[in-house]
């Protein structure tokens, strides 16, 4: 095992790849869900198909049949005390339905997508792999080994890890299983010959065009995805329009995977896809990329391809900022768009400046005041935390989140994630030491206390109530969402006729009495 040379696979029968999101969300609540096609599993099943022979099923281990709504407070109260149980228990429910995905699909490779906080989650499935057939041979892939590269390799069920886009360098490493060629020439990859960890150059990152040229991930979830009759049409609502992001905010990896050059698929290729995910039944598509809307003439050509094209369709995105304006939000508009997403991370103008957001909190509420004007449902992400936090900065964004004019807030806390650049700020600063553990840390983790100029139980005690608050203020937003005139119009729409007028009036008096 992690040796250069590989002994070549004996026959067509053998050359099955099992590509597996971890379970992550279902080890703090078994029904919490990851309820989507993991895209870049996708990617990679449609380019294997395409250029090989081998057999590929996509395997989302974090998907439940009977999802439950999250709410912040499980995540950071008793779901947290779950998580750790879960990561402790190999034996427990959700490492035994993992196992049993494994032997009957019956692999020759195992690749696993990774993020840093599910890192640990990915070991335990690496590790059954190994222990169901110490032939398997372990791929990891995805932000987590693009940001830590060798490091990846200190868990010896890993052979391979991946960095940058994977779609060429996969095909490149199962000729090679197959063959049982050298590792030494394959761009983008991290392995070991005999005890030592080596890397590869890096792979160039795929153009425009290649980027026209890879399989719908859509259409290649039918043949690939384990379960996806028991999938929602919604599962397959998310398309990349572009890859890369321009900006270079301290706590993001982005930049180290994708660089800051933002690349562009054409807009025939993209409303192409749409059309694809719209005959599964899906009437809303969630754009993915790190920022929509990076180039004003593509996001304007996009929208008039949209509107003529696929007028029915209604959809969302995540934008920057200071990208958003009277023409490009009126355009988006126009085109069907009804929610953004933006992020706003801090309600102090100093923490914004020190993590490099390039715009204040009065810019962020201007923007999202003429978002919302034009009708269009607006999700703002905050973060608290950051190693240069006070008490008063903290109290600005606790401030924030409960009066910035939004319809939802997503909240996190700040977590280093290793290979990001506050992440070395806070190793060179003593914030956290050398034998950090990823598994305990993520953006809801209770045990996240960075920022030294707050004491830990002043920390603690506001978020816990910041948590409680912010799942009752999003509640009480979406109740306000569903009486609005919109959301009794979507009732009407149903069927639902019976009461409808007396619902109307019992809206207007709540609305009234909570504007």
């Amino acid at each position: 095992m992690g040796t250069e040379v590989r002994k070549p696979l004996d026959g067509s029968g053998t050359k099955r790849l099992l590509l597996i999101e971890p379970p992550f969300y279902r080890l703090y609540y078994e029904n919490y869900s990851l309820t989507r096609l993991p895209l870049s599993l996708a990617y990679l099943a449609g380019m294997v198909r395409r250029e090989t022979d081998w057999q590929v099923q996509i395997y989302n281990a974090d998907f439940s049949r009977n999802p439950a709504a999250k709410k912040y407070s499980h995540l950071a109260g008793r779901g947290f005390l779950n998580y750790m149980e879960n990561l402790k228990n190999p034996a427990g429910p959700v490492w035994s339905e993992v196992q049993k995905a494994i032997e009957d699909f019956k692999p020759s490779v195992v690749g696993v997508t990774v993020k840093s906080q599910n890192f640990a989650s990915a070991c335990m499935v690496a590790n059954i792999a190994k222990k169901i057939d110490g032939n398997i041979f372990v791929i990891m892939g995805g932000p987590h080994p693009s940001m830590v590269r060798t490091d990846i390799l200190e868990d010896r069920a890993i052979d391979i890890g991946v960095f940058g886009e994977g779609e060429q360098t996969l095909v490149d490493v199962l000729c090679s299983v197959e063959g049982g060629s050298g590792l030494e020439e394959i761009a983008g990859i991290v392995y070991r010959r005999g005890l030592e960890a080596r890397e590869t150059n890096p792979r160039p990152l795929l153009s425009d065009e290649a980027l026209d040229d890879l399989p719908f991930p859509v259409t290649v979830a039918r043949d690939t995805l384990k379960d996806y009759e028991h999938y929602p049409p919604g599962a397959f609502s998310a398309v990349f329009a572009s890859r890369g992001c321009p900006n270079n905010c301290t706590f993001c990896g982005s930049r180290y995977i994708w660089t800051r050059r933002t690349r562009f698929r054409s807009v025939h290729n993209v409303i192409s896809e749409m059309r694809e995910i719209a005959r599964v039944g899906v009437t809303h598509v969630h754009f993915d990329d790190d920022t929509f809307g990076v180039r004003k003439s593509y996001t304007g050509e996009l929208c008039r391809a949209i509107e003529t094209e696929l007028p029915g369709i209604r959809w969302s995105c995540e934008i920057h900022v200071n990208l958003v304006d009277e023409q490009t939000i009126a355009a988006m508009r126009k085109a069907g768009c009804w929610s953004v997403q933006v992020g706003v991370e801090s309600g102090n103008n100093e923490m914004l400046r020190v993590v490099r957001k390039g715009f204040t909190i009065e810019r962020a509420r201007a923007a999202a005041t003429l978002i919302r004007k034009h009708g269009i449902r607006l999700e703002a992400f905050f973060m608290v935390g950051f190693p240069q936090e006070t008490v008063d900065s903290l109290d600005d964004t606790i401030r924030e989140i409960k009066t910035f004019p939004c319809d939802s807030v997503s909240y996190s806390i700040f977590t280093p994630y290793p290979g990001t650049e506050l992440f070395d700020y806070c190793r060179e600063r003593g914030i956290v030491s050398d034998d950090f553990d990823v598994s305990l840390f993520n953006h809801q983790s209770p045990l996240n206390h960075f920022c030294p100029d707050i004491p830990q139980q002043v920390f603690q005690e506001r978020l816990r109530r910041l948590e409680r608050d912010i799942d009752k203020l999003n509640a009480w937003r979406e109740v306000r969402r569903n009486l609005s005139r919109e959301g009794l119009a979507r009732l009407r729409g149903a069927g639902v006729k019976a009461g409808i007028s007396k619902l109307s009036r019992f809206a207007r008096n709540v609305l009234t009495r909570r504007s």
